[in-house]
């Protein structure tokens, strides 16, 4: 029999409706129970493409002994944490505070406050060395909250103060300079892998952000080892196993240092970041390898992760079967059996496919070391083994549509369309933009997910309203359509009057204050805290991406929501400027906000429509920096498009004007007189000092 979950729209959450626990979604409801029966919460926090979360339900969550203790001694609590994100952060604090690590599944003890005190990742249906069963440490925490209750609640207590105390703790401002963004480099520098690119050691993920601000350090004053650094990179990860030689798209991370065996699952949002930085760094470069992985991987999201209502699904799975990565891997056999022998023993070698394996079990990933000499070759060899891997068992697709990830993939497709010429994946973009601003939207209130149409509870978080914002600015400078700027905007003041912390400029929580004033719970009132994730990891944090909307935003729009909206960027990023010498590698996007404020950001409006505006357009995009918004229009555009104000033809031609803070050059004709304007303003914006 179903259990509660049966009613959920997460994927991760409908796996779990059939195990006998009597599981709860995370609600007022769940905790009023727990205080009811005075028993400890026992959380259960995962996600659909985790492969030990999969391990964990399998062993004991679908094991009717382990089940029937969990229901007689605790109210179980299931949560995806990429649907609640704020919960997910908070007992994530803590379990990393009381054991050093954190992971997923995480398996918490709460008390029916809310409040932690005992947290750990995974365990084992039968005890280990160093690590007891689930069962056993089930008995030990029913014995602690039966033999000495009173113990455990205070000790929870005092556990969520000094997590509430951390998290509330902010370093004094610092402003983010020029001097700050070359230190920045140089700390990269020393943790940079000049073998196999990246930073540190295994395992490696991809550090798109970090690249980001590389290469937007490298426009802006000329550096030759940022490029280098994104380039090594780049080119390490696209010809690694991480990177799907034969479909596009990179799974999770690198296990190893050489990225050549990946952890398998293929996550909407890496995919977005990296098609925004492959794409940037194509423009920049001319890059034949950048652009190709660029346009695979785009293609990749349009293809295996599109969902009928316009969205992208979040996530494959690292598992088929049960199996990680046995959709993915081959052998030389197995190769030969799909081409033959000439191709599969060519194939083999071009691919590094070994009769050893690189992989499990004999099997090897797929990796490209080099180009083929014979490419139209491998576009057969590559074609036929995609054809076969078609046949294979395929991953599970957790199809919930999340508002921050898609609005990422909205972004990159934005700025990567134009820039490398495919129209399409705008129009894509579009069609997702328009789902996030009418779907997503319930009462007036933005929510984190949807899942078959169907929009779940949870409402957003920061990082939703922050990369939609940032989403919906992209689209309007690659359609010139002033309704996504419209949108933007009371996105971007509801987050403002939301999310901030009243006391203390430039601060932003994950959650919002609620309905009536500030609280400590967060949208249920039952967190300890309002969470607030300060650095950058696998995805922006809403912060930075709050940072970056409004300095695009100050750029766009007119001088009056100018200067507030640039106020609160430059207070926003002056409250990780102390943290910039220390970790760098988990500021890439904060550090590519910098890097548009010290150029400006750049305003390029291109006046005028036709070939010759068309030329001009193509022009801006090619050679301004990163961070510079580009607006294009007829003069007719100019009443509801701010950066088309007052920006008339020249000689009835069509005009770029090239602005700075709304100071302007004269505008320019030609193309050739437009990138040396271009070129000219990287240099003339980044004296030392300027912010």
């Amino acid at each position: 029999m179903p259990n509660r979950l049966a009613r959920a729209t997460s994927p991760y959450l409908l796996q779990h409706a059939g195990n006998p626990v009597e599981w709860w979604e995370w609600s007022p409801e769940a905790f009023a129970e727990a205080r009811r029966r005075d028993v400890p919460v026992l959380l259960s926090v995962g996600y659909a493409a985790c492969h030990w979360c999969h391990v964990m339900a399998h062993e004991s969550f679908e094991d009717p002994a382990t089940a029937g203790q969990i229901n007689a001694e605790f109210v179980a609590v299931k949560v995806d944490r990429e649907e609640r994100p704020d919960v997910d952060a908070v007992y994530m604090a803590a379990t990393q505070a009381m054991t050093g690590r954190g992971g997923w599944p995480m398996t918490c003890f709460l008390t029916p406050a809310g409040e932690p005190f005992q947290c750990g990742t995974y365990y084992p249906p039968r005890p280990r060395p160093g690590m007891p069963s689930l069962r056993q440490l089930m008995d030990a925490v029913t014995q602690a909250w039966t033999g000495d209750g009173d113990r455990v609640r205070e000790g929870a207590a005092r556990i969520a103060r000094q997590l509430a105390e951390r998290a509330a703790a902010t370093p004094e401002p610092d402003a983010v300079n020029a001097a700050r963004l070359d230190e920045a480099v140089r700390v990269l520098g020393g943790e940079f892998d000049p073998d196999h690119g990246g930073f540190g050691g295994a395992p490696k993920f991809p550090p798109s952000m970090v690249c980001e601000f590389l290469l937007r350090h490298h426009e802006r004053t000329g550096s030759p080892h940022a490029l280098q650094m994104v380039t090594r990179t780049c080119e390490a990860m696209a010809r690694g196993g991480m990177h799907d030689q034969l479909a596009g798209g990179f799974a999770r991370y690198g296990v190893d240092a050489a990225w050549a065996v990946p952890h398998f699952e293929k996550m909407l949002y890496d995919n977005a970041l990296l098609l925004r930085v492959y794409a940037h760094l194509a423009r920049r470069t001319g890059s034949p390898l950048a652009r190709r992985v660029a346009e695979s991987t785009a293609e990749f999201l349009l293809r295996d992760l599109r969902t009928p209502e316009g969205g992208f699904a979040s996530a494959l799975d690292a598992d088929t079967d049960g199996v990680e990565g046995l959709t993915y891997v081959w052998t030389p056999a197995q190769l030969a059996e799909v081409l033959g022998q000439h191709d599969g023993a060519w194939a083999a070698e071009l691919l590094v496919v070994t009769g050893r394996g690189t992989f499990e079990h004999g099997t090897s990933t797929l990796q490209l070391p080099h180009d083929p000499h014979d490419p139209a070759r491998w576009e057969r060899v590559r074609a036929a083994l995609l054809d076969a891997r078609a046949t294979r068992p395929q991953p599970a697709r957790d199809d919930k549509v999340v508002t921050a990830w898609n609005a990422m993939a909205v972004l990159a497709l934005a700025e990567a369309g134009p820039a490398l010429g495919h129209p399409h994946w705008v129009t894509a973009a579009e069609r997702t933009a328009r789902l996030l601003t009418d779907r997503h939207v319930v009462d007036g209130r933005l929510r984190r997910s949807s899942r078959g149409g169907v929009v779940g509870a949870p409402q957003a978080v920061l990082d939703d309203h922050a990369l939609l914002a940032e989403a919906l600015l992209a689209l309007h400078q690659a359609t010139g359509s002033p309704q996504w700027l419209h949108q933007a905007r009371p996105l971007l003041d509801t987050t403002l009057e939301r999310f901030a912390d009243p006391a203390r400029p430039g601060i932003f929580r994950d959650t919002p204050h609620g309905e009536d004033g500030p609280d400590d719970g967060g949208s249920d009132g039952e967190l300890p805290h309002r969470p607030r994730e300060l650095t950058d990891n696998a995805t922006p944090a809403g912060s930075s991406s709050l940072t970056n909307a409004l300095l695009t935003a100050s750029a766009l729009v007119g001088p009056e929501d100018s200067a507030r909206y640039r106020q609160a960027a430059e207070q926003a990023l002056a409250t990780i400027g102390a943290l910039v010498p220390r970790a760098p590698r988990f500021l890439g996007h904060w550090l590519s906000a910098a890097e548009a404020m010290a150029t400006g950001p750049v305003q390029v409006a291109v006046v005028g429509d036709g070939p010759d505006a068309d030329a001009l357009v193509n022009r801006a995009r090619t050679e301004a920096t990163g961070g510079t918004v580009v607006v294009a229009g007829p003069p007719e555009a100019a009443a509801s498009v701010p950066l088309l104000a007052g920006r008339d033809l020249v000689d009835g031609h069509a005009a770029a004007y090239v602005c700075h803070g709304f100071v302007c050059d004269r505008p320019v004709t030609s193309t050739d007189e437009l990138a040396a304007l271009l070129d000219g303003r990287a240099v003339r914006h980044s004296a030392p000092g300027s912010t």
